[in-house]
């Protein structure tokens, strides 16, 4: 057989993901609609099969007919990182949040009362709680199909010196099904008419009086890191991977900024030391106006505490601050608007 003279540039491979009805079965053509992430790259999935390579009794190598493989029971996780849009985002703080599938609402909320959330082969209904994640390859049938997947973090962030402050974004999703690396089934049309116009979103579109860490407001930002976590277990070994996903574990909410060092903050080191065991140090807001809604970029922390706080030297001197969402009960715990 010749060498193939075909070659394929990394920019040719795609990323898609779906809302997911079915647990058990990828959405593709007469399912729900693809939707294309805006990513900057494309790394491979975690692939992590069971393998044994010991050598046994009897032999000094290892013997073919002892070598053992096995798919099943192989957690994959794939992360993708690029540009947020407003469709995507829709999609994984819906997945990330366990909201309803489609209810696109554009201002995504977790309780902090919340209880644990678990999906599974038994439940009657998977909407919101699952998706499919297909990375497309430029070869016909080469794609590669996660299905069951649940998104276990995901980072927003923006920083004025890239791309003018413009918000990106970073996911992980994570999945206890078989992994088909042949994806043959058609993913049917994939969307991918996200548009710098309709669909970006810009740090410069939060208004001073809403620029605000811990109570304190009216501050200027040059960079933001939001980082959300929301881990899963998978249980129940099955043929096809797992029966159940479970989301136990805490749901935290962080935010990292880097501010300028003005008489507005200059209390933050004292406010670090000096806050009060079982008290919010004040809440947290970046937005555009007094209050999160659809179609703008905006983050609450109805409460928050400080985690750090330490000059960031540079030609203007800077500070950085770090601050978790706290929990009031049946308050929110964190919410994000788009």
């Amino acid at each position: 057989m010749a060498i193939s003279q075909a070659a394929y540039s990394s920019s040719s491979f795609k990323v898609a993901i779906a809302e997911q009805d079915a647990f058990g079965t990828i959405e593709a053509a007469g399912g729900n609609a693809y939707h294309a992430l805006d990513v900057d790259s494309i790394s491979s999935p975690s692939f992590s099969p069971h393998q044994v390579l010991e050598v046994r009794t009897g032999s000094r190598v290892l013997q073919t007919t002892d070598f053992f493989h096995s798919k099943i029971g192989m957690v994959t996780e794939l992360s993708v990182s690029g540009t947020a849009t407003t469709n995507a985002l829709d999609i994984l703080l819906e997945n990330f949040l366990g909201e309803a599938e489609g209810s696109a609402s554009g201002v995504y909320s977790y309780l902090s009362d919340a209880a644990a959330q678990s999906v599974g082969r038994g439940a009657s209904s998977q909407a919101g709680t699952l998706l499919s994640v297909v990375v497309i390859s430029p070869i016909s049938a080469m794609d590669i199909g996660l299905k069951d997947c649940v998104v276990t973090s995901l980072s927003l962030s923006g920083d004025t010196g890239t791309e003018g402050g413009r918000i990106k974004f970073s996911a992980t999703f994570k999945t206890g099904s078989a992994i088909d690396a042949t994806q043959t089934t058609s993913v049917g049309a994939v969307d991918t008419a996200f548009t710098a116009a309709s669909e970006n979103y810009l740090m410069s579109s939060w208004a001073a009086a809403y620029r605000q860490l811990v109570g304190v407001a009216d501050l200027i930002l040059t960079s933001f890191t939001l980082n959300l976590t929301n881990d899963a277990e998978f249980t129940g070994p099955i043929s096809t991977g797992y029966d159940v996903i479970t989301r136990a574990g805490e749901l935290s909410a962080t935010l990292d900024a880097t501010i300028k060092y003005d008489d507005k903050c200059q209390a933050f080191f004292e406010n670090f030391l000096d806050q009060s065991t079982g008290t919010s140090e004040g809440a947290t807001f970046l937005n555009d106006d007094s209050a999160l809604t659809n179609g703008s970029f905006g983050i609450s922390f109805p409460a928050s505490v400080i985690t750090n706080v330490a000059y960031n030297p540079q030609t203007m001197m800077m500070m950085d601050v770090s601050v978790k969402a706290s929990g009031g009960g049946s308050t929110a715990l964190v919410e994000v608007a788009c």
